[in-house]
């Protein structure tokens, strides 16, 4: 399975890499810290070369051992997959749910830095996710011009145009999700060319196409929404880059174009997946196109940091979105995020990651309904944003699975098909 191959190739190297931006770093941890930065740098390092070899020769996963806010949910969790393999042994690194354990690397990444100050603050991806925004320059240009001319005559848009500029940004921040670090395990994945120019030819490569249904959910309740009643869309990031670009500027257009009052994105609060989008990713974006010396990007970064400031944009993180539980169980595990999805009015959900939790990251038949796969997960109506990069798919037409299946073997891993997904959460 795909599944395999992740954990016997690409995860090792991930962490190679870490491990390598680790030793890359030591001489500024002496200038930072002195003689304690450098050993705190070596500890890491033996903690995460340890790591690399009880995932390569299939070692059972260890409860945590740190004292972060969120061990006692991650080693609860463990014994959950303790008492699902019915005593079939300890859950290990290849006997075990993709999901869990890829999550349990990254959260021992986090604890191989957290538990050794003064190093314990460094993201050991924050070099590749700056390098992939300043290699998706020109991208970004392009978006931002065309966004900002857009927004010259923003007022003067008919119903139909405004839905045709929906879709547009939809697309783009849909295909901004290629550029995935974690997928490319680091290596370039940036976005090299304006992605508005190919939105027609890519139409075919979104296998559920359901912006139709977002475009009514958000122009009835504009209409419906008198002085009192907010109308809020949350956006759960995905990559930071090119990514965040494509999807801040949606969220611009949507509250520019009045279908929304405010957006609230939710990010990580640890450094996750290489290259997701952590409160200081989100931050340095929107510096960084406030500081660039186009005038577009710069007057992009400027408005955005006025949304910020004025609360029409709300960041936030919360510590569920870096558990390894699925979002089914999110009621239970973070009552208080799930309350606080229930007063928006369309939640859209970024990336590939996000979709094996909306769907438990199971081997669904295709045809099952995406409303049925969510397994009772429905605090607002809600849309996946998110092109496929594993194999967990639901919701196709008979033999539409099936039919890309015979020509293309590939189909659900290779990141050139995509989703716009919704379900109405009735």
């Amino acid at each position: 399975s795909f599944a395999y191959f992740t954990i016997k190739d690409r995860l090792p190297q991930i962490l190679t890499r870490v491990i390598d931006t680790l030793h890359r770093h030591k001489n500024e941890f002496f200038e930072e810290h002195g003689e304690k930065g450098v050993e705190a740098e070596k500890r890491a390092i033996s903690f995460l070369s340890k790591l690399r070899n009880e995932l390569q020769t299939d070692k059972p996963v260890t409860p945590l051992e740190d004292e972060l806010p969120d061990a006692a949910l991650w080693n609860q969790y463990l014994d959950y997959q303790r008492n699902l393999s019915n005593g079939n042994g300890e859950p290990s690194w290849f006997q075990s749910p993709w999901l869990y354990v890829e999550c349990y690397m990254y959260r021992r990444i986090h604890a191989a830095l957290a538990q050794n100050p003064p190093i314990d603050n460094f993201d050991v991806f924050k070099e590749g996710k700056a390098q992939n925004f300043f290699e998706s320059q020109e991208a970004v240009i392009a978006l931002c011009t065309y966004f900002q001319e857009l927004l010259k005559n923003i007022k003067d848009l008919d119903e139909k145009q405004l839905q045709e500029e929906l879709f547009n940004l939809l697309q783009v921040s849909l295909w901004g999700n290629k550029c995935d670090l974690s997928f490319s395990a680091g290596e370039d994945s940036s976005q090299k060319s304006s992605p508005l120019q190919s939105l027609e030819n890519m139409i075919p490569y979104i296998l559920v196409n359901d912006m139709e249904k977002l475009w009514s959910l958000l122009v009835n309740a504009k209409k419906r929404n008198t002085e009192k009643s907010n109308v809020r869309v949350d956006i759960i990031l995905d990559n930071a880059g090119f990514e965040l670009v494509s999807d801040l500027v949606l969220a611009d257009f949507l509250v520019s174009s009045k279908l929304a009052d405010e957006v609230h994105f939710h990010g990580k609060s640890i450094p996750w997946y290489v290259s997701d989008t952590t409160k200081h990713d989100f931050n340095w974006t929107i510096k960084q196109l406030q500081s660039a010396n186009h005038m577009w990007m710069s007057r992009c970064g400027i408005n955005w940091e006025g949304n910020l400031k004025k609360g029409v944009w709300v960041y936030r993180d919360h510590m569920f979105w870096t558990l390894p539980h699925d979002f089914s169980s999110m009621a239970e595990v973070a009552p208080d995020l799930y309350a606080d999805l229930q007063k928006s009015k369309l939640l859209l959900f970024k990336g590939d990651l996000n979709y094996r939790k909306l769907t438990g990251d199971r081997k669904w038949e295709y045809t099952v309904p995406f409303h049925q796969a969510l397994n009772k997960f429905h605090p607002a109506p809600l849309c996946s944003l998110r092109t496929l990069k594993s194999d967990t798919q639901v919701g196709l037409k008979p033999g539409q699975g099936e039919q890309i299946q015979a020509s293309e073997p590939e189909w659900m891993v290779s990141g050139k098909y995509g989703v716009v997904q919704f379900d109405a959460a009735l």
